[in-house]
């Protein structure tokens, strides 16, 4: 059984989205995910990630068609 990792480095959080690393640059710009910092180190803790994707719009489902 894999443990969960205690934080996931940007690189990490840009594999387990499917999001590039600059946007995850971005988005702790933007203060939209919470980023941690150690010495040159940068790292996510799970729950901002997760904070962060459920804070994401929802996708417009097909069956309501195109915005008016």
């Amino acid at each position: 059984m894999a443990k969960e990792k205690a934080a996931l480095s940007i690189a990490e959080v840009a594999e387990v989205t499917g999001l590039s690393t600059r946007s995850a640059y971005r988005a702790i710009q933007n203060g939209k995910l919470v980023a941690r910092k150690f010495g040159a180190r940068t790292f996510i803790l799970p729950h901002d990630l997760a904070t962060f994707l459920n804070g994401c719009p929802r996708a417009a489902s097909r069956e309501q068609g195109p915005p008016r």
